[in-house]
């Protein structure tokens, strides 16, 4: 009988994997609408940002900064996060795969 082989680490992304993808392009797209942004300046400055947001570069309120409140706004960078916090929610079934 050969010996029993477990899985002890799991190395995977959690966007579009354990969670929807809730920063992806139709996000953005319903943030412009809901926000009042143009979607083509939103997309570019995101495009320019998010690199350096995802390697660490730069925190979440500069990107933000960079990409929607680099003008003034007449609603917050808390309301903002709010919204795009709400985009992401969990995958059932491949949270129910990762807990077994």
């Amino acid at each position: 009988m050969a010996d029993e082989v477990r899985i002890t680490t799991l190395l995977l992304d959690i966007g579009g994997v354990l969670l929807t993808s809730g920063w992806d392009q139709a996000a953005r797209g319903c943030a412009a609408e809901k926000f009042g942004l143009d979607a083509a300046e939103l997309e570019e400055r995101h495009l320019t940002a998010f690199d350096a947001y995802e390697e660490g570069a730069v925190t979440l309120e500069e990107y933000l900064h960079w990409v929607v409140f680099s003008q003034p706004r007449e609603f917050s960078a808390a309301e903002f996060k709010v919204f795009m916090y709400a985009l992401s929610q969990p995958h059932g079934e491949m949270m129910e795969l990762i807990r077994r």
